[in-house]
């Protein structure tokens, strides 16, 4: 079994759902990041995805985490959705730029997270490669079923990048491993954002991350967080691999 550094955490943390679940009642909302990254280490950004990060925003970020902490950043849709990658080459060396210079040495990883239509072709697969920068560790997560395939793995593997696992009700849930990083995201399934997870199936999926092949550092987020199902999933996912790292 590996060493493995292990970065749990949730996609996002503003949930009111959460509040006197995970929150207490006399917290004010100004301080449940505080709470959050007290008890966490690492937090998706899924607002990059909807707003393009500004360096000052970031600086936030960085100043109001723990030392330690590390952020993954979703790349925002207007790239990978409305332009779908076609003529970015600006606007990502100002969005690698900016969550370089805002979050420094806590930026952990960059998500690219992709159109559902978005199928594979080998264009479209060499425009990806393309458009990444290097000296990021870079996530790719498909939600098109065409990108489970042992080629693109081998591809990703040799532009030293991450393919994204995910368990979401209509795609593939194999653990995909392609680099020393590796990263997964659990979406909530049957019921996409809302259903919470099983310890077996979250047993499961660490445990085969645990004996991959050269794993060096695991990112799991939760994204099932229209309920408490994510907070709860990532206390019990967290103790788990604690528990691993020390057999």
């Amino acid at each position: 079994m590996n060493h493995v550094n292990w970065h749990i955490g949730c996609s996002g943390f503003h949930y009111r759902e959460w509040k006197e679940v995970f929150y207490p009642a006399d917290i004010p909302q100004r301080k449940w990041f505080q709470h959050y990254s007290s008890r966490f280490d690492t937090l998706e950004l899924n607002v990059t995805f909807y707003r393009f990060p500004q360096p000052k925003f970031l600086e936030t970020w960085y100043n109001d985490s723990p030392a330690g902490f590390t952020f993954a950043v979703k790349v925002p849709r207007l790239i990978t959705h409305f332009k779908q990658l076609k003529d970015c080459e600006r606007m990502l060396d100002d969005f690698y730029n900016s969550i370089r210079d805002g979050l420094k040495e806590k930026l952990g990883t960059v998500l690219f997270q992709l159109p559902p239509q978005w199928h594979y072709t080998e264009e479209r697969l060499e425009l990806l490669i393309k458009n990444m920068r290097n000296g990021f560790t870079n996530v790719v997560e498909f939600r098109h079923e065409s990108w489970w395939n042992k080629k693109i793995y081998n591809r990703l593997k040799k532009e030293n990048l991450v393919f994204c696992g995910i368990s979401h009700p209509s795609l593939p849930d194999d653990v995909i491993v392609t680099n020393k990083t590796a990263y997964y995201r659990f979406h909530g399934v049957p019921k996409l954002y809302y259903s919470a997870y099983k310890n077996a199936s979250l047993k499961k999926v660490a445990d085969n991350l645990s004996n991959a092949r050269n794993v060096k550092d695991v990112f799991i987020y939760f994204n099932n967080t229209a309920t408490v199902g994510a907070i709860e999933n990532a206390v019990l996912l967290k103790a788990y691999t604690q528990r691993l790292a020390v057999r």
